[in-house]
């Protein structure tokens, strides 16, 4: 039986959780995106280091993956970039409330991000609509995926967003490759010649101009020619609801 339950982390809470991952995915074997072509992308940052990247779904609040956040130290989110190299015309904005999955690990890679202020929407900076329903997205579906991670293991991180056309694999491939870290209900995995790779997780694969994943994880070690395919956080099984201007993030306990 699967039951579903709706639920926002108070800030108060959140000090006494800790989460952690050895992966961190980016873009490799792609293409810079046309500047500005995708204004929901953000740039998730450490101490002013791009460390994620992340999707704005809202002018307050950012969807990334829950292993982007260690819980105990602060982040900043760019919105609008392209060129991070570029740091007089960057927009940076604190972050409010960290609300990761509560009972985050590889399969429930997902968190929220609430600004402490709206962001102004135009040209450069706006939102990217989610699944209007739960159903998967069919096997063979053209999709992209975008950052600013390394472009490939031994590389750099780009300053310049990139992105790569990637294509939905089937959940049967998908498990017979990654064993037991494969979860049919909570993932999406994809093929193509590019895809990501150490410095990116959290932003968003994009079908049919929806959000339908984000970045989780692929093999580590071995990203430009990877024998597994890359996995993301599949977004419509967590529900992710606006109530009076707040998101809430449900979760599936199975």
């Amino acid at each position: 039986m699967m039951t579903i339950i709706s639920l926002l982390l108070l800030a108060s809470l959140l000090p006494h959780l800790t989460f952690t991952a050895d992966v961190n995915v980016g873009i490799v074997n792609g293409r810079e995106a046309k500047p500005h072509s995708r204004p929901y992308m953000v740039s998730i940052q450490l101490n002013g280091r791009h460390i994620c990247g992340g999707s704005l779904i809202s002018d307050q609040w950012v969807l990334t993956a829950a292993h982007c956040w260690k819980g105990n130290v602060i982040l900043t989110v760019v919105v609008g970039a392209h060129d991070l190299s570029n740091s007089m015309s960057l927009n940076h904005s604190s972050v409010k409330n960290y609300i990761p999955h509560p009972d985050y690990k590889p399969k429930n890679d997902i968190m929220l991000l609430m600004l402490y202020k709206k962001v102004r929407l135009n040209n450069n900076v706006g939102l990217i609509s989610l699944p209007k329903n739960s159903k998967d997205v069919n096997v063979d579906t053209p999709c992209s995926v975008a950052g600013w991670g390394r472009l490939s293991i031994n590389g750099s991180p780009s300053n310049h967003l990139m992105e790569a056309n990637v294509t939905i694999l089937n959940h049967k491939k998908c498990k017979r490759k990654w064993g037991s870290s494969y979860s049919a209900l909570k993932m999406i995995c994809v093929y193509g010649g590019g895809g990501s790779c150490k410095g990116d997780s959290g932003g968003p694969l994009v079908c049919n101009n929806d959000a339908v994943g984000v970045v989780s994880f692929t093999e580590v070690n071995n990203c430009d020619l990877p024998k597994r395919p890359n996995v993301y956080t599949k977004i419509s099984t967590f529900h992710i609801s606006k109530l009076n201007k707040t998101f809430y993030l449900n979760y599936v306990v199975c």
